[in-house]
């Protein structure tokens, strides 16, 4: 038997080096899609396979390799101390080197391995310190065969990161774009991706939200191919940026997704991180115990890795959650003790931002307890926000500055700086792209605006009070209303997710009636949602800012009109009455009072739909609706409520509050038969008045499994002969929304959704599937007049901000001036009656006689702007509870 022969140690020790060379090779790319934990295992491996004592220049250089990545990886998962150990041997290492251009690799390496240790664990100074001496080392090795062009654009990228810690955008985009340039030029297209996602956190720094979350996207859709194991990490941005924007719902969504997926990687910083994030959200979503728990564990794990400055943010985070329930009477954890000393702890590792709102948090505290001078004091040492500092910091300065000046008796002041503040929140607002971007800000000035409608709803005892509460209710209230929408950028990409996403949602209705599992439908369908949410948000800033009408305009505009626009910054309601020139307030009583039976007379309305109910039912029913209908009227129109009187012989236009928008108006006995108008806001109306009437076409569209329409549609041609009709296979979305673009009149017969969870997805149900108000809200020219004849369309997500959303309020934020919806379900009968009454008293005409005199008298009548709602109110009063529509907008 012939022996082996035996490698020689020369042999040995090369396999070894190159065994150990790509092990690193393969921790590496591990590391970089996110799985620390697995690149460790590696690593460890990697060292074994080198000799333990070698004069060979190969096997040191590798182990330097090896330790550095592992000084990282071991930083990431474990401790920063056990990573900082590990350099140090490769520091080590290196000094033992001859000078030329493989030290100055590896010394670059090492240099850049400590700089980003050190950024993860929020030593910015430091680290960028050490990045500026890192780069240099590694340009001069470039050219040579020690150079190693993926480093060098990495260590460009995270001295990038490290200037938007530090707050200077200008250099932190220069060093991501010329590292997107060298990852171009070298085909790193995960490293792109990278510098791609970096530019998002550098817009979110200077405040431009769509612009952020468009690298975000651009970025997650990448990782998503290239590194799965980052999509996580790209998450955590984008919910900071949704946060910014005050969705604090999909930001929660895009953390619960990362969560679980960053505890099973290992990565406890990212870990940390998201859950930080995540008690911001419920923190935003009023879940304080969910904010403290979450905070409280990213404390912990913070501390384990050696990151004093993340622990003290955690510990911000939490403190914030303590602070709002001692301020609600809650609790009393929160001190103003506690949180001073957080700001110093803050300050002491150089957060000025975080410090700040520390120190804001004492303020207020203080205040609660009645100490003033200590307040005063605390304020005075809080610094000027920096242009940019987070939005929710510069408002919860005004706010102190407010509550600080009230507490000492200065008015005017206090007024001030809340109006200042909610300025410098429109100025925010005004860069949003996408309805639910633009609505989502308010959640920032809610405390501020309520602060300033209180104080002057509390002194209020003239008209001329009534007018300043009208004056500060306009500037506080469903801002995404004064917008002049701008023209839509056409995106091929969008239009192609909205078409799966109707496909998807149609596939689940009918899995749903067939009882077929929907889950992996369920996960395409929120993908895509996100996805045309993504897409929606930056494919154009949303609209041009109008100016808010002052009251004097409003008076101006209403004539002969009366107007009540309802209050409730504080445990009860209020409404303001204009009518004849003159402005009244009247105080209602127990706001929970109000809208418990609005909410229960909208149940009411919703078990009374439909059209096939037993009559005891429909009796018990609507015996039950009948009294939460007098005592709704009386709350609101009894003795020492609003005065009938004021609007005797008056149309009406009705400015809701929160629960009230559910409301069917003319249900009301003193309001029965009276035309009006429901708008978001005075603002909103004086725009809709306004808006030039068009002389566009009539559209007539009648959408699937739906008997009724087609009867409604066959009547609604001898109204409108010359009408463009969609029903059928030919009432497709696409077909839809081509005849809606710049239409005088749109009326659609269809069965409706609305999405409470995301109002913008509320649908209408066309022959392909869904059509959604994301859609709609993004046509050319929105249609003069629409009427949505189908279930609960009017319906409304109410954000903070009292800022309302929904299918029909897109339309009317989009451009429409007269939207008619339903605020409850209702039977398809009961809604082609109403529709076909409410057509032919709209056009004056119920015989076909008429029928070439019909369009002109039609236009000449909507110009007015007073026939449709008129119309309403006598189609609906014939049977008003189950008729629940509205008129949104100006009538």
């Amino acid at each position: 038997m012939t022996a082996r022969p035996q490698p020689t140690p020369d042999e040995t020790l090369g396999a070894g080096i190159k065994a150990a060379g790509e092990l690193r090779q393969r921790a590496v790319d591990v590391a970089r899609g996110g799985r620390s934990a697995d690149a460790i295992k590696l690593l460890h491996q990697a060292l074994r396979a080198l000799p333990v004592t070698s004069g060979n220049l190969d096997a040191t250089a590798v182990r330097i390799r090896v330790l550095s990545t592992l000084a990282y990886a071991e930083a990431e998962t474990g401790s920063v101390d056990d990573g900082l150990v590990h350099l140090g041997t490769a520091s080590d290492l290196v000094r033992g080197l001859h000078s030329g251009p493989h030290r100055l690799a590896l010394q670059g390496l090492v240099e850049h391995q400590h700089a980003l240790i050190l950024l993860r664990q929020g030593r910015t100074a430091d680290s960028l310190e050490l990045f500026d001496r890192a780069i240099p080392l590694l340009e001069r090795a470039e050219g040579t065969p020690a150079g190693n062009p993926q480093l060098l654009v990495s260590a460009i990228m995270n001295r990038g990161l490290t200037y938007i810690t530090l707050g200077d955008p200008g250099r932190a985009e220069a060093n991501m774009r010329r590292c997107m340039a060298l990852a171009v030029a070298a085909g790193m297209p995960q490293e792109k991706a990278k510098a791609q996602s970096n530019l998002g956190d550098v817009a979110q720094l200077v405040g431009d939200i769509p612009s952020a979350l468009h690298h975000y996207g651009e970025a997650d859709r990448a990782f998503r191919t290239l590194a799965p194991g980052l999509v996580p990490r790209t998450q955590i941005d984008q919910a900071r940026a949704l946060m910014t924007a005050g969705l604090a719902d999909e930001a929660a969504r895009h953390l619960d997704e990362a969560l679980p997926v960053l505890r099973e990687y290992r990565i406890s910083q990212d870990l940390a991180e998201a859950e930080v994030a995540r008690a911001g959200a419920a923190l935003l979503m009023g879940d304080l115990t969910l904010a403290k728990q979450l905070a409280g564990s990213a404390y912990r794990r913070f501390v384990k890795r050696g990151s004093a400055p993340w622990a003290e943010v955690a510990a911000l985070t939490k403190m914030r959650a303590e602070a709002t329930a001692t301020l609600a009477g809650r609790s009393t954890a929160a001190t103003p003790a506690k949180a001073a000393s957080l700001a110093e702890r803050l300050a002491a590792v150089n957060l000025v931002d975080e410090a700040a709102m520390a120190t804001m948090l004492a303020v207020r505290l203080a205040l609660r307890r009645g100490q003033t001078d200590t307040a005063e004091t605390l304020l005075q040492q809080v610094p000027p926000p920096r242009k940019i500092a987070p939005i929710d910091h510069k408002m919860l300065l005004r706010l102190c500055r407010a509550e600080v000046a009230l507490a000492r008796g200065q008015t005017r002041r206090a007024l001030a700086q809340a109006r200042a503040g909610l300025t410098e929140l429109g100025a925010a607002r005004d860069r949003m792209g996408g309805l639910d971007l633009v609505c989502g800000t308010a959640v920032h000035g809610l405390e501020l605006a309520r602060l300033a409608v209180n104080l002057v709803l509390e002194g209020a005892r003239s008209d001329a009070d009534a007018r300043r509460l009208l004056d500060w209710q306009e500037r506080t209230r469903a801002q995404v209303y004064r917008y002049e929408p701008l023209p839509v950028i056409d995106d091929p990409e969008l239009a192609s997710r909205v078409s799966e996403l109707r496909s998807v949602t149609r596939t689940v209705q009918q899995a749903r009636l067939e009882r077929r599992p929907t889950g992996y439908l369920e996960r395409r369908m929120t993908a895509l949602q996100r996805e045309v949410n993504r897409l929606g948000w930056h494919t154009s800033h949303w609209g041009k800012p109008r100016p808010v009408s002052s009251s004097g305009e409003v008076i101006e505009r209403l004539g002969d009109r009366a107007m009540i626009s309802f209050a409730g910054p504080g445990e009860d309601l209020a409404a303001i009455v204009v009518s004849g020139g003159r402005t009244r307030l009247f105080r209602l009583g127990s706001q929970e009072q109000v809208l418990e039976v609005a909410r229960q007379l909208h149940a009411d309305l919703d078990a009374l739909a439909p059209d096939d109910l037993i009559a005891p039912l429909v009796n018990a029913v609507s015996h039950s609706a009948l009294h939460r209908i007098a005592t709704l009227d009386q709350q609101l129109f009894g003795p020492g409520r609003i005065p009938v009187e004021l609007l005797e012989g008056r149309e009406l236009v009705v400015v809701p509050f929160g629960g009230l928008y559910s409301v069917p108006w003319e249900s009301l006995p003193t309001l029965h038969g009276r035309a009006v108008s429901v708008a978001p806001s005075a603002t909103a109306w004086v725009s809709a008045a306004e808006a030039e009437p068009t002389a566009g076409r009539v559209v007539l569209v009648s959408g699937p499994e739906l008997p009724e329409s087609v009867l409604e549609l066959n009547h609604l041609r001898e109204v409108y002969p010359d009408a463009v009709v969609l029903q059928g296979e030919q009432a497709t979305s696409a077909a839809v929304l081509e005849a809606m673009d710049g239409a005088k009149l749109v009326h659609i017969a269809a069965h409706g959704t609305h999405e409470p969870a995301n109002a913008m997805f509320s649908r209408l149900e066309l022959a392909d599937g869904g059509l959604l108000a994301h859609e709609v809200a993004r046509l050319h020219r929105s249609p003069e007049h629409i009427v949505l004849a189908a279930c609960e369309l009017a319906l409304s997500h109410i954000r903070p901000g009292d800022e309302p959303l929904g299918f029909a309020g897109a339309m009317l934020a989009s451009g429409s001036r007269t939207v008619v919806a339903a605020v409850n379900r209702v039977g398809h009968r009961s809604a082609a009656l109403t529709m076909t009454d409410y057509h032919r008293r709209l056009a004056s005409t119920g015989s076909a006689k008429d029928l070439a005199e019909t369009m002109t008298d039609y236009h000449r009548r909507l110009a007015s702007g007073t026939r449709p709602a008129r119309a309403l109110a006598e189609a609906t009063a014939a049977d008003p509870l189950r008729r629940p529509f509205i008129l949104l907008g100006a009538g």
